[in-house]
């Protein structure tokens, strides 16, 4: 995933830690990965980082009690 384009959160530290880093792929789909491991890569649609985010945003993913 060399010759990639990262971008940082706008939620990332000052000091560059702790970062989330999105780039776009030609394919159009999002790689994205951690600052403090930047070999790990995760890739997804569009579509799904989108569904991701905005189940986030929803707290959709925040345990439930029975």
């Amino acid at each position: 995933m060399s010759g990639l384009r990262w971008v940082k959160s706008s939620f990332s530290d000052a000091g560059g830690n702790n970062c989330v880093e999105v780039a776009t792929l030609e394919s159009g789909s999002a790689a994205l990965r951690e600052s403090d491991c930047p070999g790990i890569v995760l890739v997804a649609s569009r579509a799904a980082l989108g569904a991701l985010v905005q189940g986030v945003k929803k707290d959709a993913f925040a345990p439930r009690s029975p």
